[in-house]
C-alpha cells in the first residue's frame, strides 16, 4: 500500500486542480474594467467574460461524473486539465473580447471535466475510511478557500502586471499536477458497473442554460432575439423533462419521494450564489469604476464577504446538527439578508462608508458560511443512500443560479460608466436581501413542517 508522504504528489495535484476550477469562478472578477477598456468589451463583455466559464461549467457537471464512471476517472481529469492549461493561455493571449470568450468556455469546459473527478480519485486511491475522510475534508477546505481567495488573488495579479497576468499562474500549476495524475496506476473504468453517459440530457441542458444566460444578457438591447432565445430555452427544458422521464438511466436520477425535498435544498442552493456571485459581480466594478478604487483594494475590500464561509464550515456544522439542517439554513439566509440590504444603504450614502460597508460585508459572509454547508447537508439528508446524487444536484444548481445571477444583474445594472449605475446596484443588493430572506421563509417553513410530522 503506498505510504501517505507517497501519496501526497497525487493529493496536491487533485486539491490544486479543483482549488483552480473555483477560483476562476471569482478570480476574473476585478480584472472585468481593464479588459473592458482594453478589449473594447462594450456592456455585454464584462457579463460574458464570467458566464462563459460559468455556464458550461454548471451544465456539464453531471455528464462528466457519467464520463468518468465509464472510462475512467483518470483520463477525464487528465483530459480536463489539459483542456483547462490551454484555454488559460488562450485566454493570457486573447486580442479580442471575442477570442477571450471563446477560451473561457473551453476553460469551463476544462473545469467541469475535472471537478468531479478530482474527488473521486482521491477516493478511490484511499487505502481505508480514515484516510478517505482526512482527504474528503482536505479537499473540501481547500474548496471553501478558493471563493475568498479569488478576489484577492486577482486584485494583486490585475495590480502588479495587469488583466492578462490572472490567467497565467494556471499555466505552471496544471503542468505540475499532471504529472502524478499521469503516473499513477491506471485504475479500472467503472463501465463493469454499467453506468451510461446521457449525452442528450447533457446536450438539452447545456442549450437551456446557454439560452437562457444568452437572452437575459440580450434583453436590454434586443428583444426579438430575446424572444427567441427564450422559447429555444422553454423547448430545450421541456425536451430535457421528455428525455430524463423515459430514459433507464437518467442524468438526475432523483427517487419520486426525494424529488420535492431535493428541489428545495437545490432552488435554495441555487438562488444562494444567484445573488451572492451576482453581488459580488458588481461590487468590483462600484469600487473600481464608481469609487475608482486600485484592484488590489477593491478585492481586498471584498474578502470580508468571502472569508467567513471557510472559517464558519465547522461551527454552521455543529449548528446544523444542534437545531436542524432546515432552521440553520432558515438562519444563515436572514442574517446574509439583512447583510445585502446593509451594503445598499452603503453605496446610496454620500459619505465615507467603507467602515460600515465593511460591517454589512462581513455580515453578508457570515450568512453565507452559515447557509453554504446547511443547505448542502440538507440536500443529504434527503438521499443518505445517494450522496453523489445530491452533490452532483447542488453543485450544479449552485453553479447554475452563479451564472444566472451575473447575467440578471448585467442587464439590469447595464455598464458601469452609465448613469445611475450606483444606484441601480444598490436597488439590485436590496432585491437580492428580499430574495436571500425569501429562502430564509422556505427554509423554516420546511423546518415547521418536519417537526409537525414528527410529533404527529
Amino acid at each position: 500500500m503506498a505510504s501517505n508522504r507517497s501519496r501526497r504528489p497525487l493529493t496536491l495535484a487533485l486539491c490544486g486542480g479543483y482549488f483552480l476550477v473555483l477560483l476562476d469562478v471569482t478570480v476574473v472578477n476585478v480584472a472585468l474594467p481593464q479588459i473592458g477598456d482594453e478589449l473594447h468589451a462594450g456592456s455585454t463583455g464584462p457579463a460574458w467574460t464570467v458566464d462563459a466559464y460559468s455556464v458550461p461549467l454548471a451544465a456539464l457537471l453531471l455528464a462528466s461524473g457519467a464520463i468518468g464512471d465509464r472510462i475512467g476517472h483518470r483520463r477525464v481529469v487528465l483530459l480536463g486539465m489539459v483542456g483547462f492549461g490551454a484555454a488559460s493561455a488562450l485566454c493570457a493571449l486573447a486580442p479580442t473580447i471575442g477570442a477571450l470568450v471563446a477560451a473561457r468556455a473551453v476553460q469551463g469546459i476544462g473545469a467541469a471535466l475535472m471537478l468531479p473527478g478530482t474527488l473521486a480519485l482521491l477516493v478511490d486511491t484511499s487505502p481505508d475510511e480514515t484516510s478517505r475522510n482526512r482527504l474528503v475534508g482536505t479537499w473540501a477546505a481547500v474548496g471553501g478557500a478558493a471563493l475568498p481567495a479569488g478576489p484577492v488573488v486577482g486584485g494583486l495579479l490585475v495590480q502588479a502586471a495587469g488583466w492578462r497576468a490572472v490567467f497565467w499562474p494556471s499555466v505552471p500549476v496544471i503542468a505540475a499536477a499532471l504529472v502524478p495524475v499521469i503516473r499513477l496506476r491506471r485504475t479500472d473504468p467503472r463501465s463493469k458497473r454499467k453506468q451510461s453517459v446521457k449525452w442528450i440530457g447533457a446536450a438539452l441542458l447545456v442549450t437551456t442554460l446557454t439560452c437562457v444566460v444568452t437572452a437575459i444578457i440580450q434583453a436590454p438591447s434586443s428583444l426579438i432575439p430575446t424572444v427567441i432565445l427564450t422559447a429555444m430555452a422553454v423547448c430545450a427544458l421541456l425536451a430535457f423533462r421528455l428525455a430524463e422521464r423515459r430514459a433507464t438511466h437518467p442524468l438526475l436520477p432523483v427517487p419520486r419521494p426525494a424529488r420535492g425535498m431535493l428541489g428545495l435544498a437545490s432552488l435554495a442552493a441555487g438562488l444562494m450564489n444567484l445573488c451572492a456571485l451576482g453581488g459580488l459581480f458588481l461590487l468590483t466594478q462600484v469600487f473600481q469604476d464608481v469609487d475608482r478604487l486600485n484592484p488590489l483594494v477593491a478585492g481586498l475590500l471584498t474578502l470580508p464577504a468571502m472569508l467567513p464561509l471557510p472559517l464558519l464550515g465547522a461551527p454552521a456544522g455543529r449548528l446544523a446538527t444542534r437545531i436542524g439542517v432546515w432552521p440553520a439554513s432558515a438562519i444563515g439566509a436572514v442574517i446574509a439578508g439583512a447583510g445585502m440590504t446593509g451594503i445598499a444603504a452603503t453605496l446610496m450614502s454620500t459619505g465615507n462608508g467603507y467602515i460600515a460597508l465593511i460591517l454589512y460585508l462581513t455580515l453578508w459572509g457570515a450568512g453565507l458560511g452559515v447557509l453554504t454547508p446547511a443547505i448542502v447537508a440538507a440536500a443529504l439528508k434527503v438521499t443518505p443512500e445517494t450522496p453523489g446524487l445530491a452533490s452532483g444536484a447542488g453543485n450544479t444548481a449552485r453553479q447554475t443560479g452563479g451564472a444566472l445571477g451575473i447575467a440578471i444583474v448585467a442587464a439590469i445594472a447595464g455598464s458601469a460608466e452609465s448613469m445611475g449605475f450606483a444606484p441601480r446596484s444598490a436597488g439590485l443588493f436590496v432585491t437580492a436581501g428580499a430574495v436571500f430572506v425569501l429562502v430564509g421563509v422556505l427554509c423554516s417553513g420546511v423546518a415547521l413542517s418536519d417537526r409537525h410530522r414528527r410529533t404527529s
